[in-house]
C-alpha cells in the first residue's frame, strides 16, 4: 500500500490538495482553507438565473478571474476546469457560482454586458491534470535559474516567483524592481534556457507580500494575502496622528513598507483630533500657568501641569473644558485654579475575565483541622504514680 502521507500533496500556493492513487491516477481536491484572497459564499444553495453561467477560477496565490462556462457541462465549486488564454490553454480551480460571482463583479466594477469574458472550455481531463502538474513541478527550479540568470546579467530586479500555464508552454515570471528595467535580452535567455514562452509581470513589494504569504506580528494572515487587492498609500502621517513612535523596525511590514493596518484606525484619530482644540500657549489660572504634558485622543482628555519639566502632578482635563478656558483666557478672565477641576470620567473597557472562578465547578475539599487534645490531669497523674516504685 502506498503511505498516505507519501502520496498526499498540500498546493497552498493553489489550495488543493493532490494525491495519486494506487491506480496511478491524479486526484485533486479543492481545500478552500488554503486559497490566498479567499471569498466566503454567504449565498451557497441560492440559485440566480442571471449568474449561472458565470465562475470565479483561481489559479496560483492570488491570481483569479471570473469565466463564462460555454462548454454546455454542468460545473460546480472544486471542479478542475480549462479556460481560455491568451495563448493556448490554462487549467484552474473553481473556486465561486452563483449569485455571489454577481457581487464579485460589482465589487471589481465589471459590467456582465459589456464585459468579454474569457470562456471555459471543459472541464479538465486526467492527461490535463498530469501536464498540469509537469508544469508545476518546474516551476521552483525554473524561478531559482531566472535568479542567476538576472544576477550574471547586471539586472537590477528580483524574480519574486514563476507561474507556469496549464499547458506548460508559457511562464509568467513576477518581478520587483525600483526603476525600469530593460529586459529584452533577458527574455531571449530565458526563451532559450527553458524553452517556454516569457511573460515579465512587474509587480511591488505590497503585492509580492500577497502572493508568498505568511504571518504578521499580530499573529494573522498577512491582510495583503488575506483580503487586500488594492492597496492604498500609507505614509507616516497616518502614525502620527496616532501617537505612534516613528520607528521604522515597528512600523514596516514584512514586505519593508509600511504596515496596510496603520490606515484601520486613522479616521477614527482624525475625528477625535477634530474635537480636540490646539493649546499653543499655557492655560491661565489664577494660582500659575498650566501647560499641557500629554493627551489622549481617543477619551478626549488633556493632562497639564504646573511644572512643565515634570510628570509627577498632572491635571485631566476634558477636550471641551479645555477650549472653554481659552476662551476666557483670551476674555481676560483667569479661572481659579486648576486644582479645582473635577476629573473628567470616561467610559472605561470592564473585561469579565476573572469575575468567575475556573474551579467554580469542582468540589470543595475542606481541610479537616486536627484538634489537639488538652491532656487530662488525672491521667497525668496515673501516668506518673505508674512510674514511681513503691519504697
Amino acid at each position: 500500500m502506498i503511505n498516505e502521507n507519501e502520496s498526499k500533496k498540500y498546493d497552498c500556493s493553489r489550495g488543493c490538495t493532490v494525491e495519486r492513487a494506487e491506480t496511478g491516477e491524479l486526484d485533486c481536491t479543492y481545500r478552500q482553507g488554503c486559497c490566498k484572497l479567499e471569498v466566503y459564499d454567504w449565498l451557497s444553495g441560492v440559485s440566480q438565473e442571471q449568474f449561472k453561467d458565470y465562475f470565479e477560477v483561481r489559479f496560483k496565490n492570488t491570481r483569479k478571474g471570473i469565466y463564462h462556462n460555454e462548454s454546455g457541462q454542468s460545473i460546480k465549486t472544486g471542479d478542475l476546469v480549462v479556460v481560455e488564454a491568451a495563448n493556448g490553454h490554462d487549467l484552474g480551480i473553481v473556486t465561486l457560482e452563483g449569485p455571489i460571482v454577481g457581487r464579485q463583479m460589482k465589487c471589481k466594477r465589471v459590467n456582465p454586458e459589456t464585459f468579454e469574458f474569457k470562456k471555459i472550455y471543459r472541464k479538465a481531463k486526467l492527461f490535463d491534470v498530469e501536464k498540469w502538474q509537469d508544469a508545476i513541478a518546474r516551476e521552483h527550479e525554473v524561478m531559482i535559474r531566472s535568479r542567476q540568470i538576472a544576477a550574471e546579467l547586471g539586472l537590477e530586479m528580483k524574480i519574486g516567483d514563476v507561474e507556469f500555464q496549464g499547458d506548460g508552454t508559457k511562464a509568467i515570471f513576477y518581478y520587483i524592481a525600483d526603476g525600469r528595467v530593460d529586459f529584452r535580452q533577458l527574455i531571449k535567455v530565458f526563451a532559450e534556457e527553458f524553452r517556454i514562452r516569457i511573460e515579465m509581470k512587474q509587480i511591488g513589494a505590497r503585492q509580492e507580500a500577497g502572493l508568498i504569504g505568511g504571518l504578521g506580528v499580530c499573529g494573522r494572515e498577512l491582510c495583503c494575502s488575506n483580503y487586500i487587492s488594492s492597496f492604498q498609500s500609507i505614509t507616516t502621517s497616518a502614525a502620527r496622528c496616532q501617537d505612534l513612535s516613528l520607528n521604522p523596525q515597528k512600523l514596516a511590514g514584512q514586505c519593508g513598507k509600511l504596515k496596510c493596518c496603520l490606515n484601520y484606525e486613522t479616521a477614527a484619530y482624525m475625528d477625535a483630533q477634530s474635537r480636540i482644540p490646539k493649546v499653543t500657549n499655557p492655560l491661565e489660572f489664577e494660582d500659575g500657568l498650566a501647560y499641557l504634558m500629554k493627551t489622549d485622543i481617543l477619551k478626549e482628555v488633556m493632562y497639564f501641569s504646573y511644572d512643565p519639566g515634570s510628570f509627577a502632578n498632572l491635571y485631566a482635563l476634558d477636550a471641551y473644558d479645555v477650549r472653554e478656558i481659552i476662551k476666557m483666557n483670551r476674555n481676560g478672565i483667569r479661572p481659579e485654579s486648576l486644582k479645582s477641576e473635577p476629573e473628567p470620567v470616561a467610559p472605561e473597557f470592564v473585561t469579565a475575565v476573572g469575575d468567575d472562578s475556573i474551579t467554580r465547578f469542582d468540589e470543595s475539599r475542606k481541610r479537616k483541622k486536627k484538634k489537639r487534645r488538652r491532656p487530662d490531669p488525672e491521667k497525668k497523674g496515673q501516668k506518673g504514680n505508674r512510674g514511681k516504685k513503691e519504697n
